[in-house]
């Protein structure tokens, strides 16, 4: 029994020493430029920006194939650090910041055909076959995706409910 027992001990001290040398040696280095955008990016990968993800978002920023103000969720404050980051002008004038929403679903009109379930980017649909199904607001990050697919239009983005736990301060205007 011991035996059995040095001896897997010691395979797993020799795999996981191999394994340790193997991703230093082996690791792909990537761009510094878009890793710092990929870490302000929401990471979602919601899909909204017509990437298959934040990091390739963040690549095609870098590359100069999207423009910086590509990230609904991000805003148009994550627009700036990117732009100063990147060291390009941008113009937010065209920038539709409505805040942060929360998908809501019509109970009354909810056939629980799954369809938004298998569509959300972070599982924030809750619900099953032929039932009706719920959000989870702490979730849910309102990348509409599951407005697109539902067949009976019972989905809808409200604003976040004001708690004590998300409310903020107005920023301040400037002084005239």
């Amino acid at each position: 029994m011991y035996a059995g027992i040095a001896s897997l001990t010691l395979l797993g001290l020799t795999l996981g020493f191999l394994l340790g040398v193997a991703a230093r040696y082996l690791k792909v280095e990537s761009n510094p430029l878009v890793d710092e955008i990929n870490a302000l990016m929401p990471g979602t990968n919601c899909g909204q920006c017509g990437f298959p993800g934040c990091n390739a978002a963040a690549e095609a920023v870098v590359a100069g194939d999207a423009p910086v103000t590509m990230c609904p969720p991000g805003g148009a404050s994550m627009a700036e650090k990117i732009a100063e980051i990147m060291g390009v002008e941008i113009d937010l004038s065209d920038m539709n910041e409505e805040g942060p929403l929360v998908a809501w679903i019509d109970e009354k009109n909810c056939i629980g055909c799954t369809k938004c379930i298998k569509k959300c980017p972070t599982d924030a649909i809750v619900g099953a076959p032929k039932q009706i199904h719920g959000i989870i607001e702490d979730a849910c990050t309102g990348c509409k995706a599951c407005i697109e697919v539902c067949p009976t239009e019972c989905l809808h983005m409200l604003p976040v409910k004001v708690t004590l736990s998300n409310w903020r301060w107005d920023k301040p205007t400037a002084a005239a």
